[in-house]
């Protein structure tokens, strides 16, 4: 494969006039110390903090009113089914229009997705189909706003320190979880629009933070041919890339069926706190039990990266998350469910933030929006089953019996990485390895 090892890493000593060979640069400056990036940041946590609460109001509004988990998996299948439309188009528009544009533009189609809802839910008329067709449409202009988040984000954020940015991203992301879900739960017992209002109202804050962003997020016309071919001719380019570097292609290829998995068992997750007699406030406090998880991750994340590296965080993932869905389908008392959910969070989010990293380092500019998408494709291309999976089987067999057989199709998840060749780059330091051009 070519873009192996090749870049000596940061640290590497350098001679200097004045300086000695053995003179140790200084490290990069704090991320916080840049405007553009604090500006994204700031804008997409409260964001998250409100997509946290709608997250969990809508298993909550169909099985309050319902009892029905299946219903429940229909909602969240229509938003992860309008991501996934949108997503390879929103990565070939990410290359070749401005993706300022696009994140300026879409939260602001995402909040009048979500706005609608809150109107619906206010007026006491929620019919499923209304619910599916809103929560699609948030999903069709996220895909696109997804699609263009991470070649923007490479444009504010050098390269050596996109793990660290990552991190803080996905740590970020569960601190909004870990806020959102009891809040949700409890604007929820308030009133059943109100986390809707609030999702809607947070999408303004992701479109302002892009908008006053200074510096030029790209693409650069003058480094981008791609713009005198078609959008399906910038998809297949993607898809070639990928399907030409064992790395990206075994993850857009796993990570379709772990995403499936997961997406079953948080669904699930939501209905064996239910099963268990836990009310909407309570779900949402355990549900913050579990999120404490992934903040613990992003905070430890990058040290376990550097000094247990990547190839076996990634191994000892898929055991972690097999065991948890174990424990989830036994444990009798909610804490003790959210206990377990902790260590998924624990181990996912180190992962998921090296996996990023490496793409990063491997993937050049001009293709960046193209390649995310291909594997955010990939990544969400099954997600939209797994809740619509888990609500047949938690109404026909009962969600402990249910998480059980999760549990099961994740072993078979956990043995593939150790047998693949695919993953040998996670044995080359992020920092070392370099980009691949075809």
């Amino acid at each position: 494969m070519d873009g192996g090892p090749g870049e000596l890493p940061p640290q590497a000593a350098s001679a200097e006039p004045g300086g000695s060979a053995g003179a140790v640069k200084p490290g990069p400056p704090s991320l916080w110390s840049s405007r553009d990036y604090l500006g994204l940041w700031t804008g997409d946590a409260v964001s998250s903090l409100g997509t946290s609460m709608s997250a969990i109001a809508y298993p909550l509004l169909v099985l309050f009113a319902t009892g029905s988990v299946a219903d429940a998996g229909i909602i969240t299948a229509a938003n992860m089914l309008g991501a996934l439309l949108t997503t390879l188009w929103g990565g070939a528009l990410a290359d070749r229009v401005s993706r300022k544009l696009l994140l300026v533009i879409s939260p602001l189609l995402q909040a009048a997705a979500v706005g609608t809802v809150a109107v619906l839910v206010g007026r006491g008329y929620t019919p499923i189909p209304l619910l599916a067709a809103a929560a699609a449409a948030s999903g069709l202009a996220g895909g696109v706003r997804n699609a263009a988040r991470t070649p923007a984000m490479r444009r504010v954020v050098p390269k050596e320190q996109m793990a660290v940015a990552s991190s803080q991203v996905q740590g970020r992301d569960m601190a909004a979880q870990f806020f959102g879900s009891p809040l949700g739960g409890l604007l929820f017992s308030v009133a059943r629009w109100l986390p809707f209002g609030a999702d809607a109202a947070s999408f303004l804050f992701s479109s302002l933070g892009a908008a006053l962003i200074r510096r030029p997020l790209g693409p650069d016309p003058a480094e981008d041919p791609a713009q005198r071919r078609s959008l399906t001719g910038d998809v297949r380019e993607g898809l070639r890339y990928v399907a030409r570097v064992p790395f990206l292609r075994f993850v857009a290829t796993w990570t379709p069926v772990v995403n499936m998995i997961a997406g079953a068992y948080f669904l699930l997750f939501i209905a064996m706190l239910r099963y268990r007699g836990a009310g909407p406030t309570a779900i949402g406090l355990v549900n913050s039990i579990a999120l404490v998880g992934g903040v613990t991750g992003a905070v430890i994340g990058p040290r376990l990266l550097k000094r247990l590296g990547a190839k076996p965080l990634f191994l000892a993932g898929g055991w972690i998350f097999t065991s948890a869905a174990v424990l989830t389908a036994v444990l009798p008392a909610p804490w003790e469910i959210g206990c377990a959910v902790f260590l998924v969070m624990l181990a996912v989010v180190p992962l998921n933030a090296a996996l990023e990293a490496y793409q990063v380092r491997l993937v050049p500019d001009a293709f960046s929006g193209r390649v995310s998408a291909v594997v955010g494709f990939g990544a969400q291309a099954l997600q939209w089953v797994g809740p619509l999976v888990a609500g047949v089987l938690a109404d026909a067999y009962g969600p402990p019996h249910a998480m059980l057989l999760v549990a099961a199709a994740l072993v078979p998840i956990a043995v593939i990485p150790h047998l693949t060749r695919s993953l040998a780059l996670l044995d080359t330091p992020v920092e070392e390895v370099s980009e691949h051009h075809l």
